[in-house]
């Protein structure tokens, strides 16, 4: 996708049909990683094609290789990638310069790095402390074998210690320190490992991961809970839709799963089905006014999106983490749902949503800010209003690179500007 600008329009306002959805990039990347530090034991099905995993796929290649001394890996925008690789790279005979783009070094590593630096990790920043670059010395000597680390930041920290917990000469015990966010997150960490012969221990406030080795397995990808949510938001917004995911488990370890019970208070009903997951049209019929995201932080966008198209005035929590995402999502969102006369109103860590002033704007130009998510979520619109405008619409690559494609498919004009 090269075009700068995609105008969207639905002439028909039906949705009908069946979408094959991609793996899970939350899934791949764990798994990369597990397949990585098992030295080919645990084998990987159904991988996501989303470039964040092409992007870490690479990565751990280019760690592997012993031909150079120094190696610089830049990650590009790979959030989860950058997070998972300051762990594993510790573990890596050689030398390595861990770095992405510009937004990326504006992204916090500090409270991660500090965690390996206790177990004994060789880490340096290579410009402002707290920050990536990161310049490290791998095949660390373990230090300490328990380390305290804050539940309320970005999960991705903790499930990147406890992906190699089990290959520390000495294990791990972390203690998580005040409320876990997004902790669907870490237990489809842990039950991975567990998938793959590592036991762990999980009580109150702690994980305890003894050293042990992976057994022979096969991880199957389950597909993405979080493309799937683009979908339910397509389905509240039409005028008549009924959509088929096939692949989706009724017990998922992704916790975006989470969009299931969220849309059926925005007139989506859920029905697993011999050939999928079917998604249908019905009623409005909820007088819910208040959403936690804390669980669950990547459907906010889509759903703040479909609240204010529908006109629901209705109140978000758990955003927090929002902020140090690949762009403030908070303010992106705040600012381009005002375009259509929407509002998103902070008032201390809850948000309301006052649609009051929503009205059709003749052509609805959204910015993408270099976030996925930003795009998907606004796409949908074009069933609602005349004509929606994507820009840079190529973000959707980073874990959703169908997405144009399968709309196109689901009678949605997409024209290049």
């Amino acid at each position: 996708m090269s075009a700068k600008s995609l105008i969207l329009t639905h002439p028909s306002q039906e949705i009908k049909g069946t979408v094959q959805l991609t793996g899970s990039k939350s899934e791949s990347n764990r798994a990369l990683i597990i397949q990585a530090l098992s030295k080919g034991t645990v084998k990987v099905e159904n991988l996501s094609e989303a470039a964040d995993t092409v992007t870490l796929k690479a990565a751990l290649e280019k760690a592997q290789d012993t031909s150079t001394d120094l190696k610089t890996i830049d990650i590009g925008p790979a959030g989860t990638a950058m997070r998972f690789l300051t762990s594993y790279l510790n573990l890596i005979k050689g030398n390595f310069v861990l770095t992405g783009t510009e937004r990326m070094q504006q992204r916090p590593i500090g409270i991660l790095v500090d965690a390996l630096k206790d177990l004994g990790a060789d880490i340096h920043y290579e410009n402002k402390s707290g920050y990536p670059p990161i310049k490290i010395e791998g095949g660390m000597i373990q230090g300490k074998d328990k380390i305290s680390i804050q539940g309320n930041i970005s999960s991705q920290y903790i499930s990147s210690l406890l992906l190699i917990a089990s290959s520390l000469k000495k294990g791990l015990t972390l203690d998580i320190q005040g409320e876990l966010t997004s902790r669907p997150y870490v237990t489809m960490t842990l039950e991975m490992l567990k998938e793959c012969g590592i036991a762990y221990d999980f009580k109150q406030n702690s994980i305890h991961i003894a050293k042990q080795t992976f057994q022979e397995s096969v991880i199957y990808v389950e597909p993405d809970w979080s493309a799937a949510s683009y979908w339910y938001s397509i389905v509240a917004l039409s005028k008549n839709g009924h959509i088929v995911l096939p692949g989706l488990k009724q017990h998922s370890l992704q916790g975006d799963m989470e969009i299931v019970e969220i849309m059926t208070h925005f007139g989506v009903e859920s029905s697993f089905e011999s050939d999928g997951l079917h998604l249908k049209k019905v009623a409005l019929n909820s007088d819910k006014t208040l959403f936690d995201f804390k669980e669950c932080p990547d459907l906010a966008q889509t759903v703040v999106v479909v609240a204010s198209a529908l006109k629901k005035d209705v109140s978000f929590t758990g955003l927090e983490t929002l902020k140090i995402k690949e762009t403030d999502r908070i303010l992106a969102l705040q600012t381009e749902i005002a375009k259509f006369g929407a509002e998103l109103i902070a008032d201390g860590e809850t948000y309301h949503l006052k649609t009051e002033n929503v009205s059709d704007p003749r052509n609805l130009t959204i910015s993408t800010y270099e976030d996925h998510r930003m795009a998907m979520a606004f796409a949908p619109l074009a069933l609602v209003f005349q004509q929606v405008i994507i820009e840079e619409p190529e973000v959707v690559e980073k874990s959703y690179p169908m997405f144009w494609d399968h709309l196109q498919q689901q009678g949605f004009s997409i024209s290049e500007k």
